[in-house]
């Protein structure tokens, strides 16, 4: 006991405070802090307009990050991505301009096996351009990202406007867009070198390496997405409201599923799993499809196999939709505030417009356009579903 009362004079928050309340005073103080990481806490410094520049900045980084993934969607559905052989930080940020340029880098590309898998003699140097500068823009928007995240940061930082749990957060965002730098040349020399694919007679990126790179690209949009919302979005207390956790819940289980949904699209991608039943509802005239489970080992088909990785993105998809429908139906019963109401109608609104993009892309052998549309929505999804849930987060007393 005289250890206990020790302890407890060492901490200002405690010293005044009866023995039997210690314990409950001290867990809620460790759930508190652990909710602040996540929201209000990370304002806590500079003023009120301070707060709002950061708050702005982070989310022209989360638009900066969407753009990404929609043009790296384009130049997957175009087979651009393996179109530039070679990567540094620096020398390659300078494109061809002459013609003798344009034709040293498409000799040296003649030289990987997607040149032989295109045609060959049949592929112009036109052609060739076309490949190369919409991987260059991509990579480019990637170094763009860069600059616009670390400079601001480092003048934020410098000036004192960040707190603990705030810088804690820049950190950990600096490490994945580093990292997703990295994944990014990982995954594109898994399609240089196709010998250790799962499928070694395309050159085309490894299924499992694209997939990282999508994920952490969805990390990175909703670290800035959330953080930014934190700094602008006065909160709103949804804590007396019926059903408000239930309600959470069935949001946080509808997020979790579009994540999983729009990672397994990865999958579809980097498989061209697309294109093996374009027909809907039923795959041609079964509402099973065959070989589901054709590779040996099984869990190879859950990721390898192009039949088995579009039946569960579809089902995926249906099961997401059911989820959003739920959570829709729940929160507009509830009282809650005009901008949670209007995440989650968009969120209901959204949810369908993905399904009939979905729908159309499979049906009209996905086509570049609709795909990346596609592509693009599962992005402005995860959006409204993180939005919905900043909303109605709780908040901290």
């Amino acid at each position: 006991m005289s250890l206990l009362r020790g302890i407890i004079s060492r901490f200002p928050t405690l010293a005044n405070t009866s023995i039997s309340r210690a314990p409950k005073l001290c867990y809620q103080k460790v759930v508190i802090d652990s909710k602040r990481f996540l929201g209000e806490s990370l304002t806590s410094n500079g003023d009120g307009k301070s707060k709002k520049a950061i708050g702005y900045w982070l989310l022209g980084c989360a638009g900066l990050v969407y753009g990404a993934v929609a043009l790296g969607g384009v130049t997957r559905l175009t087979e651009s991505g393996l179109s530039m052989v070679k990567w540094d930080l620096l020398k390659t940020m300078k494109p061809p301009f002459s013609q003798a340029d344009w034709e040293k880098e498409f000799e040296i590309y003649k030289q990987y096996p997607e040149y032989k898998f295109k045609g060959g003699a049949d592929m112009t140097l036109s052609d060739f351009k076309f490949i190369w500068t919409m991987e260059y823009l991509h990579r480019m928007w990637g170094r763009g990202i860069g600059i616009a995240f670390l400079l601001p940061m480092g003048y934020f930082w410098a000036r004192g406007r960040f707190n603990g749990a705030m810088k804690k957060r820049m950190v950990f965002a600096t490490a994945l867009l580093l990292t997703q730098g990295g994944i990014g040349w990982w995954m594109v020399k898994s399609g240089l070198d196709p010998s250790q694919n799962s499928d070694k007679d395309v050159p085309r990126v490894s299924q499992y390496r694209l997939a990282t790179h999508l994920t952490l690209a969805f990390v990175l949009y909703s670290v800035f997405l959330w953080t930014g919302f934190s700094h602008i979005l006065p909160a709103a207390d949804h804590s007396k409201l019926a059903k408000i956790k239930k309600l959470r819940g069935m949001a946080h289980g509808s997020k979790t599923l579009i994540f999983t949904t729009a990672i397994m699209g990865a999958f579809v991608a980097g498989l061209d799993a697309g294109l093996v039943y374009n027909s809907w509802p039923k795959y041609a005239d079964r509402w099973v499809p065959e070989h589901l489970m054709s590779k040996v080992p099984a869990w190879r088909n859950f990721f390898e196999n192009q039949v088995t990785v579009q039946f569960i993105h579809r089902n995926l998809a249906y099961l997401t939709l059911l989820s959003i429908s739920a959570t829709w139906l729940v929160g507009r019963r509830l009282g809650l505030s005009p901008r949670a109401k209007a995440a989650l109608h968009g969120l209901m609104a959204m949810g369908y417009a993905q399904a009939l993009l979905g729908i159309s892309t499979l049906v009209h052998f996905v086509p570049v356009w609709l795909a990346a549309l596609h592509q693009s929505g599962s992005m402005a999804l995860i959006s409204f579903a993180l939005w919905f849930t900043h909303e109605i987060r709780r908040v901290p007393k």
